[in-house]
């Protein structure tokens, strides 16, 4: 069939995404210092910093379905999301000590898995927006994708904030964990 490609070891990814940390792989993230966040990005990417590309690594992310193989079946998404949090939790661990302002944040789609981030966001030095503000924002849910919204309703520990941007989606953060996004 034309345009159709079979993913082969699928079993075995979705059996990784329960022991594996992409955390360990970035192994230039420093928490004692801005600026070495700043260079992990670019070594990461074999680039050179110049002009404003510094906008670029001050909102860091993971994406965890980079394939978007949770785009069709929440049965695909959930390993992803999984990993996703046990990320975050792994994050706020690791920031408790940081010695700069930040915000710690997921922020999941209605229905485009590979979207779906965990953010950690530090100031810039120019303190351009720093921190987010972000005020429409409802506690009522806007997901039309019922699986999600039970999934993200079952998370404990966490909150959540619900918007329209082109599609729903839901901002998740964890309260005194960071800088607040009001």
């Amino acid at each position: 069939m034309i345009g159709f490609k079979k993913h082969r070891g699928l079993k075995r990814y979705y059996k990784n995404l329960d022991i594996k940390i992409d955390l360990e792989k970035i192994d230039r993230l420093d928490f004692d210092s801005e600026q070495s966040w700043f260079d992990d990005w670019f070594l990461r990417f074999h680039l050179k910093p110049y002009g404003n590309n510094q906008a670029w690594f001050y909102n860091w992310h993971l994406h965890f379905d980079r394939r978007g193989y949770g785009n069709n079946s929440f049965k695909a998404r959930k390993p992803h999301l999984d990993m996703l949090f046990r990320h975050f939790d792994i994050l706020v661990e690791k920031t408790k000590d940081l010695k700069t302002g930040f915000q710690l944040y997921a922020v999941l789609l209605d229905y485009h898995s590979s979207s779906d981030a965990l953010f950690l966001h530090p100031p810039k030095p120019d303190g351009d927006q720093f921190p987010f503000k972000i005020s429409d924002l409802k506690l009522t849910t806007t997901l039309t994708n019922k699986s999600l919204n039970d999934y993200i309703d079952h998370l404990e520990g966490y909150e959540k904030r619900h918007g329209q941007a082109g599609e729903a989606f839901c901002l998740i953060f964890k309260k005194n964990v960071g800088q607040p996004f009001w």
